[in-house]
């Protein structure tokens, strides 16, 4: 793999199949995934399109059956139960939608999130998780437990802990499924807040469009394998139209930049692309055959009978 210091995550061809007694169920089917250090990013999907199964197999908590999976240059596929532990704890954090997953009710919100540094021997303590508590904005509920928090704050307790033994990756599954969306807001913007002035790199799963429309890079997946992607874009239109309005008042008015994400089809490694439900919708197509053409530098895709 010649490019793989290129990405923080690397996912090739990556196939996850679950074996039951009576049945065998493929959540992967080659998934391609390419993500840098320092991404904002969601990734969206029906049940059982393998999102939940990608994240966790990034957290360690499950192993891939085929393909190849680096992550921070390591290789998913070899390491050794140990090295797998020692990941866990240093590479990556994971913020759960059940709360009883993040939180232990008998500790206060200081202690909780002191709890993985002990395992990890980390010295001070107390003042990491206090800058945590900061960073959340809670740092005036150190001392209450996990029955005098709200659903939001203990979502906010919980990424301080995942953040505790500074990971470079913030894995967070469903983070909002379970509040109000002015609470999923101020959740998101504590993901984003945690990406930017700390560097680290935050994946969400989520059901939320709203929470997907907000950030950088929106990766879709379809039965088991990449589907689109929405990556945010600098509308040139509206910097044109800013430039204009400078100019009229001399530069007494500040520009209002404004960004939106342009959705893209993602080619597979033999060249097929899946197309967004809502287009072909749209298409309302009578079958599953379509006509394809090249034309003036696009490739034009048509219902049999048009």
């Amino acid at each position: 793999m010649s490019d793989e210091k290129k990405y923080l995550i690397q996912c090739d061809n990556l196939v996850k199949i679950y074996k039951t007694k009576d049945i065998e169920v493929l959540a992967l089917q080659g998934l391609d995934l390419n993500i840098e250090e320092g991404e904002l990013m969601a990734i969206v999907g029906n049940s059982g399109s393998g999102k939940s199964t990608f994240l966790n197999m990034i957290g360690g908590l499950d192993r891939p059956t085929a393909g190849k999976l680096y992550v921070d240059s390591k290789n998913l596929f070899t390491l050794t139960e140990q090295e797998l532990v020692e990941y866990k704890k240093n590479t990556v954090g994971f913020v759960w939608q059940n709360n009883a997953r993040n939180l232990l009710p008998y500790l206060t919100a200081l202690q909780n999130i002191e709890m993985p540094m002990v395992f990890n021997e980390l010295k001070e303590r107390e003042e990491r998780a206090m800058d945590l508590l900061r960073l959340v904005g809670l740092e005036n509920k150190k001392d209450s437990k996990l029955s005098q928090l709200s659903g939001g704050e203990q979502q906010r307790i919980a990424i301080a802990i995942a953040l505790a033994n500074h990971p470079k990756i913030l894995l967070a599954d469903e983070p909002t499924g379970s509040v109000d969306v002015k609470t999923g807001n101020y959740i998101l913007d504590v993901f984003r807040k945690v990406n930017e002035e700390m560097g680290v790199t935050v994946i969400i799963v989520t059901h939320d469009v709203e929470l997907a429309k907000k950030v950088n890079r929106v990766v879709s997946i379809r039965d088991g394998k990449t589907s689109s992607e929405r990556i945010m874009k600098y509308s040139y239109v509206d910097e044109m139209e800013n430039l204009g309005s400078l100019s009229e008042t001399s530069g007494s008015k500040k520009p209002r930049f404004q960004y939106v994400q342009q959705e893209y089809a993602v080619l597979d490694r033999a060249g097929r692309v899946q197309i967004p439900q809502d287009l072909l919708s749209q298409m309302n197509l009578k079958g599953n055959r379509v006509r394809m053409e090249y034309k003036d530098g696009k490739i034009i895709i048509s219902g049999e009978d048009e």
